[in-house]
């Protein structure tokens, strides 16, 4: 005897395939944890940017695949972390700038002679 199904839930036609995991979307989840963890060094911007442009592709494919393909989740985290990590690189160039334009300054000028002891 077979179990009923769920209400709301559609049965299955028995030559439907087996939903399988979306290989894009592993390989933006792991280009975005490489980007939070070179973001500070600034190598992340590349990592970031590859994971941003292979995300498009793997949000397509999961359209495209209409649930056989899995991996949204991964997806949507590997994303974020992408933006994390290029995020920490923007931020460690602006302080890096920041701290170049700081020691190139010269010392506050005064209107009294150095004095030498």
């Amino acid at each position: 005897m077979i179990a009923p199904l769920a209400p709301g839930v559609a049965a299955r036609h028995p030559l439907d395939p087996e939903p399988v995991p979306c290989t894009k979307a592993t390989a933006v989840l792991v280009l975005g944890v490489v980007a939070v963890l070179t973001g500070p060094l600034v190598g992340g911007l590349v990592p970031a940017a590859v994971a941003l442009g292979l995300a498009r592709q793997a949000r397509a494919d999961l359209v495209a695949g209409r649930g056989y393909l899995t991996g949204g989740e991964r997806l949507r985290l590997g994303e974020v972390m992408a933006l994390v990590g290029a995020g920490l690189a923007v931020l460690t160039l602006v302080v890096a700038a920041l701290a170049a334009i700081l020691a190139a300054a010269d010392p506050i000028p005064h209107d009294f002679p150095d004095t030498v002891d």
